[in-house]
Protein backbone atom coordinates (compact mmCIF):
# COMPACT_ATOMS: atom_id res chain seq x y z
CA UNK A 1 0.00 0.00 0.00
CA UNK A 2 1.43 3.41 -1.00
CA UNK A 3 2.00 5.98 1.70
CA UNK A 4 -0.52 8.45 0.27
CA UNK A 5 -3.16 5.73 -0.09
CA UNK A 6 -2.56 4.60 3.49
CA UNK A 7 -2.82 8.14 4.88
CA UNK A 8 -5.98 8.79 2.88
CA UNK A 9 -7.54 5.58 4.22
CA UNK A 10 -6.73 6.52 7.82
CA UNK A 11 -8.25 9.99 7.37
CA UNK A 12 -11.43 8.53 5.84
CA UNK A 13 -11.85 6.06 8.70
CA UNK A 14 -11.30 8.75 11.35
CA UNK A 15 -13.76 11.11 9.68
CA UNK A 16 -16.36 8.34 9.58
CA UNK A 17 -15.82 7.65 13.28
CA UNK A 18 -16.20 11.36 14.12
CA UNK A 19 -19.49 11.57 12.22
CA UNK A 20 -20.74 8.41 13.93
CA UNK A 21 -19.90 9.87 17.35
CA UNK A 22 -22.02 12.92 16.64
CA UNK A 23 -24.98 10.96 15.30
CA UNK A 24 -27.88 10.47 17.63
CA UNK A 25 -29.17 7.08 18.67
CA UNK A 26 -32.35 5.96 16.93
CA UNK A 27 -34.08 2.86 15.62
CA UNK A 28 -31.76 2.94 12.61
CA UNK A 29 -28.56 4.18 14.21
CA UNK A 30 -26.40 3.02 17.10
CA UNK A 31 -23.19 5.10 17.33
CA UNK A 32 -21.27 2.47 19.34
CA UNK A 33 -22.16 -0.32 16.93
CA UNK A 34 -21.46 1.93 13.95
CA UNK A 35 -17.97 2.79 15.21
CA UNK A 36 -17.16 -0.90 15.69
CA UNK A 37 -18.29 -1.59 12.12
CA UNK A 38 -16.06 1.20 10.79
CA UNK A 39 -13.05 -0.11 12.69
CA UNK A 40 -13.72 -3.71 11.65
CA UNK A 41 -13.87 -2.61 7.99
CA UNK A 42 -10.95 -0.17 7.98
CA UNK A 43 -8.91 0.70 4.88
CA UNK A 44 -5.75 -0.94 6.25
CA UNK A 45 -5.15 -4.12 4.24
CA UNK A 46 -2.48 -5.32 6.69
CA UNK A 47 -4.56 -5.00 9.87
CA UNK A 48 -7.62 -7.08 10.71
CA UNK A 49 -9.51 -5.73 13.72
CA UNK A 50 -10.79 -8.92 15.34
CA UNK A 51 -11.77 -7.20 18.56
CA UNK A 52 -14.30 -4.86 16.94
CA UNK A 53 -15.63 -7.69 14.78
CA UNK A 54 -16.36 -9.53 18.02
CA UNK A 55 -18.11 -6.48 19.42
CA UNK A 56 -20.42 -6.43 16.39
CA UNK A 57 -21.25 -10.12 16.85
CA UNK A 58 -21.88 -9.57 20.57
CA UNK A 59 -24.35 -6.78 19.78
CA UNK A 60 -26.26 -8.99 17.34
CA UNK A 61 -26.40 -11.98 19.69
CA UNK A 62 -27.36 -9.92 22.71
CA UNK A 63 -30.13 -7.94 21.07
CA UNK A 64 -31.87 -8.74 17.77
CA UNK A 65 -32.98 -5.09 17.51
CA UNK A 66 -29.33 -4.29 16.78
CA UNK A 67 -29.77 -5.85 13.35
CA UNK A 68 -31.44 -2.78 11.90
CA UNK A 69 -28.62 -0.36 12.91
CA UNK A 70 -26.07 -2.91 11.68
CA UNK A 71 -27.79 -3.23 8.30
CA UNK A 72 -28.01 0.54 7.98
CA UNK A 73 -24.37 1.22 8.93
CA UNK A 74 -22.80 -1.66 6.97
CA UNK A 75 -24.93 -1.06 3.87
CA UNK A 76 -24.06 2.62 3.86
CA UNK A 77 -20.35 1.86 4.17
CA UNK A 78 -20.35 -0.88 1.52
CA UNK A 79 -22.29 1.14 -1.03
CA UNK A 80 -20.06 4.19 -0.63
CA UNK A 81 -16.68 2.46 -0.69
CA UNK A 82 -14.45 2.05 -3.71
CA UNK A 83 -11.79 0.20 -1.75
CA UNK A 84 -11.47 -3.57 -2.23
CA UNK A 85 -10.06 -3.79 1.30
CA UNK A 86 -13.18 -2.29 2.88
CA UNK A 87 -15.39 -4.42 0.64
CA UNK A 88 -13.66 -7.71 1.56
CA UNK A 89 -13.71 -6.86 5.27
CA UNK A 90 -17.40 -5.96 5.03
CA UNK A 91 -18.21 -9.28 3.37
CA UNK A 92 -16.23 -11.20 5.99
CA UNK A 93 -18.09 -9.29 8.71
CA UNK A 94 -21.43 -10.16 7.12
CA UNK A 95 -20.30 -13.78 6.78
CA UNK A 96 -19.64 -13.83 10.52
CA UNK A 97 -23.02 -12.25 11.28
CA UNK A 98 -24.72 -15.17 9.51
CA UNK A 99 -22.96 -17.57 11.87
CA UNK A 100 -24.32 -15.78 14.94
CA UNK A 101 -27.40 -18.02 14.49
CA UNK A 102 -29.84 -15.16 15.09
CA UNK A 103 -33.31 -15.90 13.62
CA UNK A 104 -33.75 -12.34 12.38
CA UNK A 105 -30.52 -12.61 10.39
CA UNK A 106 -31.46 -16.00 8.94
CA UNK A 107 -34.77 -14.55 7.71
CA UNK A 108 -33.06 -11.62 5.99
CA UNK A 109 -33.38 -13.19 2.56
CA UNK A 110 -30.79 -11.16 0.65
CA UNK A 111 -27.77 -9.05 1.53
CA UNK A 112 -28.75 -5.46 2.31
CA UNK A 113 -26.19 -4.03 -0.15
CA UNK A 114 -25.05 -4.70 -3.70
CA UNK A 115 -21.44 -5.34 -4.71
CA UNK A 116 -22.21 -7.24 -7.90
CA UNK A 117 -20.51 -4.61 -10.06
CA UNK A 118 -17.83 -3.51 -7.59
CA UNK A 119 -14.71 -1.85 -8.97
CA UNK A 120 -11.82 -0.54 -6.90
CA UNK A 121 -11.33 3.16 -7.54
CA UNK A 122 -7.98 3.75 -5.85
CA UNK A 123 -5.63 1.75 -8.07
CA UNK A 124 -5.28 1.08 -11.78
CA UNK A 125 -7.51 -1.70 -13.11
CA UNK A 126 -4.47 -3.70 -14.22
CA UNK A 127 -3.50 -4.17 -10.58
CA UNK A 128 -6.95 -4.64 -9.05
CA UNK A 129 -8.86 -6.84 -11.51
CA UNK A 130 -8.25 -9.91 -9.32
CA UNK A 131 -9.51 -8.11 -6.21
CA UNK A 132 -12.57 -6.81 -8.07
CA UNK A 133 -13.45 -10.34 -9.20
CA UNK A 134 -12.90 -11.68 -5.68
CA UNK A 135 -15.29 -9.12 -4.16
CA UNK A 136 -17.98 -9.78 -6.77
CA UNK A 137 -17.76 -13.56 -6.42
CA UNK A 138 -17.72 -13.45 -2.61
CA UNK A 139 -20.72 -11.13 -2.65
CA UNK A 140 -22.63 -13.34 -5.14
CA UNK A 141 -22.14 -16.37 -2.90
CA UNK A 142 -23.17 -14.65 0.35
CA UNK A 143 -26.22 -13.10 -1.32
CA UNK A 144 -27.38 -16.47 -2.66
CA UNK A 145 -26.53 -18.18 0.63
CA UNK A 146 -28.75 -15.75 2.53
CA UNK A 147 -31.60 -16.37 0.09
CA UNK A 148 -31.35 -20.17 0.09
CA UNK A 149 -31.01 -20.59 3.84
CA UNK A 150 -33.87 -18.20 4.54
CA UNK A 151 -36.20 -20.37 2.46
CA UNK A 152 -37.72 -17.32 0.73
CA UNK A 153 -36.79 -18.67 -2.68
CA UNK A 154 -39.05 -21.71 -2.26
CA UNK A 155 -42.61 -20.70 -1.53
CA UNK A 156 -44.14 -23.78 -3.21
CA UNK A 157 -42.22 -26.36 -1.17
CA UNK A 158 -45.30 -27.38 0.80
CA UNK A 159 -47.08 -28.45 -2.43
CA UNK A 160 -44.40 -30.95 -3.45
CA UNK A 161 -43.61 -34.40 -2.15
CA UNK A 162 -41.02 -34.73 0.64
CA UNK A 163 -38.58 -36.37 -1.79
CA UNK A 164 -39.01 -33.56 -4.32
CA UNK A 165 -38.36 -31.00 -1.59
CA UNK A 166 -35.26 -32.85 -0.47
CA UNK A 167 -33.89 -33.10 -4.02
CA UNK A 168 -34.58 -29.41 -4.54
CA UNK A 169 -32.67 -28.62 -1.36
CA UNK A 170 -29.67 -30.63 -2.56
CA UNK A 171 -29.67 -28.90 -5.93
CA UNK A 172 -29.64 -25.51 -4.23
CA UNK A 173 -26.76 -26.58 -2.02
CA UNK A 174 -24.90 -27.80 -5.10
CA UNK A 175 -25.52 -24.44 -6.73
CA UNK A 176 -24.03 -22.76 -3.64
CA UNK A 177 -21.05 -25.08 -3.89
CA UNK A 178 -20.49 -24.02 -7.49
CA UNK A 179 -20.55 -20.38 -6.45
CA UNK A 180 -18.12 -21.05 -3.59
CA UNK A 181 -15.63 -22.66 -5.94
CA UNK A 182 -15.57 -19.42 -7.93
CA UNK A 183 -14.39 -17.42 -4.91
CA UNK A 184 -10.63 -17.61 -5.23
CA UNK A 185 -7.58 -15.42 -5.79
CA UNK A 186 -6.83 -15.10 -9.49
CA UNK A 187 -3.72 -12.92 -9.50
CA UNK A 188 -0.26 -13.26 -7.97
CA UNK A 189 -0.47 -9.84 -6.27
CA UNK A 190 -3.33 -11.18 -4.12
CA UNK A 191 -1.03 -13.09 -1.75
CA UNK A 192 -1.94 -10.79 1.12
CA UNK A 193 -2.94 -11.60 4.73
CA UNK A 194 -6.48 -10.27 4.23
CA UNK A 195 -7.16 -12.40 1.15
CA UNK A 196 -5.68 -15.49 2.82
CA UNK A 197 -7.89 -14.91 5.88
CA UNK A 198 -10.95 -14.56 3.64
CA UNK A 199 -10.04 -17.78 1.86
CA UNK A 200 -9.89 -19.56 5.23
CA UNK A 201 -13.55 -18.65 5.70
CA UNK A 202 -14.37 -19.84 2.18
CA UNK A 203 -12.58 -23.17 2.65
CA UNK A 204 -14.51 -23.95 5.82
CA UNK A 205 -17.80 -22.88 4.25
CA UNK A 206 -17.06 -25.28 1.39
CA UNK A 207 -16.57 -28.08 3.90
CA UNK A 208 -19.89 -27.27 5.56
CA UNK A 209 -21.87 -27.13 2.32
CA UNK A 210 -20.32 -30.32 0.94
CA UNK A 211 -21.04 -32.10 4.24
CA UNK A 212 -24.68 -31.09 3.99
CA UNK A 213 -24.84 -32.29 0.40
CA UNK A 214 -23.42 -35.71 1.37
CA UNK A 215 -25.83 -36.06 4.27
CA UNK A 216 -28.87 -35.11 2.19
CA UNK A 217 -27.86 -37.44 -0.65
CA UNK A 218 -27.57 -40.28 1.85
CA UNK A 219 -31.15 -39.65 3.01
CA UNK A 220 -32.36 -39.65 -0.58
CA UNK A 221 -30.62 -42.89 -1.49
CA UNK A 222 -31.99 -44.71 1.53
CA UNK A 223 -35.50 -44.05 0.22
CA UNK A 224 -34.89 -44.06 -3.51
CA UNK A 225 -36.74 -47.32 -4.21
CA UNK A 226 -40.04 -45.94 -2.98
CA UNK A 227 -40.10 -42.86 -5.23
CA UNK A 228 -41.44 -42.26 -8.70
CA UNK A 229 -39.13 -42.58 -11.65
CA UNK A 230 -39.07 -38.82 -12.46
CA UNK A 231 -37.78 -38.19 -8.94
CA UNK A 232 -35.29 -41.03 -9.36
CA UNK A 233 -34.10 -39.34 -12.56
CA UNK A 234 -33.58 -36.10 -10.66
CA UNK A 235 -31.72 -38.00 -7.96
CA UNK A 236 -29.45 -39.45 -10.64
CA UNK A 237 -28.61 -35.95 -11.87
CA UNK A 238 -27.87 -34.93 -8.27
CA UNK A 239 -25.52 -37.88 -7.83
CA UNK A 240 -23.73 -37.19 -11.10
CA UNK A 241 -23.34 -33.55 -10.10
CA UNK A 242 -21.96 -34.59 -6.69
CA UNK A 243 -19.35 -36.76 -8.37
CA UNK A 244 -18.25 -33.87 -10.57
CA UNK A 245 -18.13 -31.50 -7.60
CA UNK A 246 -16.05 -33.96 -5.61
CA UNK A 247 -13.42 -33.88 -8.34
CA UNK A 248 -13.60 -30.09 -8.56
CA UNK A 249 -13.17 -29.82 -4.78
CA UNK A 250 -9.95 -31.82 -4.88
CA UNK A 251 -8.55 -29.54 -7.57
CA UNK A 252 -9.73 -26.45 -5.68
CA UNK A 253 -8.01 -27.52 -2.46
CA UNK A 254 -4.80 -28.26 -4.36
CA UNK A 255 -4.78 -24.81 -5.94
CA UNK A 256 -5.43 -23.22 -2.54
CA UNK A 257 -2.52 -25.12 -1.04
CA UNK A 258 -0.24 -23.89 -3.80
CA UNK A 259 -1.42 -20.32 -3.22
CA UNK A 260 -0.70 -20.54 0.50
CA UNK A 261 -4.15 -20.91 2.07
CA UNK A 262 -3.20 -22.81 5.21
CA UNK A 263 -6.63 -24.26 5.99
CA UNK A 264 -6.57 -26.12 2.68
CA UNK A 265 -3.70 -28.22 4.08
CA UNK A 266 -5.82 -29.46 6.97
CA UNK A 267 -8.72 -30.97 5.06
CA UNK A 268 -9.01 -34.71 4.47
CA UNK A 269 -9.14 -36.19 1.02
CA UNK A 270 -12.54 -35.60 -0.56
CA UNK A 271 -14.49 -38.87 -0.61
CA UNK A 272 -15.93 -39.72 -3.99
CA UNK A 273 -19.35 -41.33 -4.49
CA UNK A 274 -18.83 -44.94 -5.65
CA UNK A 275 -19.76 -45.55 -9.28
CA UNK A 276 -21.86 -48.52 -8.12
CA UNK A 277 -24.32 -46.10 -6.50
CA UNK A 278 -24.75 -44.17 -9.73
CA UNK A 279 -25.05 -47.33 -11.83
CA UNK A 280 -27.68 -48.71 -9.47
CA UNK A 281 -29.71 -45.54 -9.74
CA UNK A 282 -29.37 -45.61 -13.52
CA UNK A 283 -30.91 -49.09 -13.49
CA UNK A 284 -33.85 -47.78 -11.46
CA UNK A 285 -34.40 -44.92 -13.88
CA UNK A 286 -34.14 -47.25 -16.86
CA UNK A 287 -36.74 -49.57 -15.33
CA UNK A 288 -34.64 -52.64 -14.51
CA UNK A 289 -36.83 -55.53 -13.38
CA UNK A 290 -34.47 -56.86 -10.74
CA UNK A 291 -31.14 -56.07 -9.14
CA UNK A 292 -28.76 -57.31 -6.51
CA UNK A 293 -27.09 -55.12 -3.91
CA UNK A 294 -23.90 -56.18 -2.19
CA UNK A 295 -21.75 -54.68 0.50
CA UNK A 296 -17.96 -54.40 0.30
CA UNK A 297 -17.66 -57.68 2.22
CA UNK A 298 -20.31 -60.00 0.83
CA UNK A 299 -23.70 -60.15 -0.81
CA UNK A 300 -26.57 -58.74 1.21
CA UNK A 301 -29.38 -60.24 -0.86
CA UNK A 302 -31.63 -59.74 -3.83
CA UNK A 303 -33.86 -56.69 -4.08
CA UNK A 304 -36.86 -57.59 -6.20
CA UNK A 305 -38.94 -54.82 -7.69
CA UNK A 306 -42.71 -54.74 -7.61
CA UNK A 307 -44.08 -52.57 -10.40
CA UNK A 308 -47.10 -50.59 -9.17
CA UNK A 309 -47.50 -48.46 -12.28
CA UNK A 310 -45.52 -46.99 -15.13
CA UNK A 311 -43.80 -44.37 -12.99
CA UNK A 312 -43.06 -46.06 -9.68
CA UNK A 313 -40.92 -48.94 -8.54
CA UNK A 314 -40.83 -50.27 -4.98
CA UNK A 315 -38.12 -52.51 -3.56
CA UNK A 316 -38.67 -54.95 -0.74
CA UNK A 317 -35.23 -54.90 0.89
CA UNK A 318 -34.06 -51.33 1.35
CA UNK A 319 -31.46 -52.22 3.97
CA UNK A 320 -29.04 -53.40 1.28
CA UNK A 321 -28.66 -49.91 -0.15
CA UNK A 322 -28.30 -48.46 3.31
CA UNK A 323 -25.32 -50.73 3.98
CA UNK A 324 -23.63 -49.82 0.72
CA UNK A 325 -24.01 -46.08 1.28
CA UNK A 326 -22.84 -45.90 4.86
CA UNK A 327 -19.88 -48.21 4.30
CA UNK A 328 -18.56 -46.58 1.17
CA UNK A 329 -18.79 -42.82 1.06
CA UNK A 330 -20.53 -41.00 3.87
CA UNK A 331 -17.57 -39.71 5.83
CA UNK A 332 -18.84 -36.55 7.46
CA UNK A 333 -21.43 -37.82 9.97
CA UNK A 334 -19.19 -37.63 13.04
CA UNK A 335 -18.05 -34.14 12.13
CA UNK A 336 -21.64 -33.01 11.70
CA UNK A 337 -22.56 -34.34 15.14
CA UNK A 338 -19.67 -32.37 16.60
CA UNK A 339 -20.86 -29.26 14.78
CA UNK A 340 -24.38 -29.62 16.18
CA UNK A 341 -22.99 -29.84 19.71
CA UNK A 342 -20.98 -26.68 19.11
CA UNK A 343 -23.93 -24.60 17.92
CA UNK A 344 -24.95 -23.70 21.46
CA UNK A 345 -21.51 -22.46 22.44
CA UNK A 346 -19.99 -18.99 22.05
CA UNK A 347 -17.22 -18.66 19.50
CA UNK A 348 -14.70 -16.11 18.38
CA UNK A 349 -15.22 -14.68 14.88
CA UNK A 350 -13.11 -17.31 13.16
CA UNK A 351 -15.11 -19.87 15.09
CA UNK A 352 -18.31 -18.12 13.97
CA UNK A 353 -17.28 -18.29 10.34
CA UNK A 354 -15.21 -21.42 10.74
CA UNK A 355 -16.63 -23.36 13.65
CA UNK A 356 -17.83 -26.12 11.41
CA UNK A 357 -14.97 -28.45 12.19
CA UNK A 358 -13.08 -29.12 15.37
CA UNK A 359 -9.64 -29.92 14.17
CA UNK A 360 -8.89 -27.28 11.51
CA UNK A 361 -6.61 -24.50 12.81
CA UNK A 362 -6.74 -21.09 11.17
CA UNK A 363 -3.26 -19.75 10.68
CA UNK A 364 -1.97 -16.31 11.53
CA UNK A 365 -0.50 -15.09 8.28
CA UNK A 366 1.21 -12.16 9.96
CA UNK A 367 3.25 -14.14 12.49
CA UNK A 368 3.28 -17.54 10.72
CA UNK A 369 2.21 -19.43 13.83
CA UNK A 370 -0.94 -21.23 14.86
CA UNK A 371 -3.06 -19.35 17.41
CA UNK A 372 -6.53 -20.27 18.64
CA UNK A 373 -9.27 -20.74 16.04
CA UNK A 374 -9.58 -17.25 14.65
CA UNK A 375 -10.06 -16.14 11.09
CA UNK A 376 -10.85 -12.44 10.95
Amino acid sequence: MGLWKKVTGIIKDKNSIVWANFSGKSAFRNPDLEISIIKATSHDEYHIDKRNAQIVFSWIRASPISLRPLVWALSRRMEKTRSWVVAVKGLMLMHGVFYCKVPAVEKMGRLPFDLSSFTDGHTTSGKTWGFNAFVREYYAFLDQRALVLSGKDNRKADKRSPMAQQLSKIQKLQSLQDMLLQVKPRAENMKLPLILEAMDCIIIEIYDVYSRICTEITKVLLNIYSVKKPEAATALKVLQKAMTQGEELSLFFESCKEFGVMNANEFPTVAQIPKEEVEELERIVNGASDMTMTTHEDSVGDCSIEENDETAAIVEHKEALKTVITDKWVVFDENLKINEEKNNKKFSFAEETAALIEYVPVYNYHQQEIPDLISF
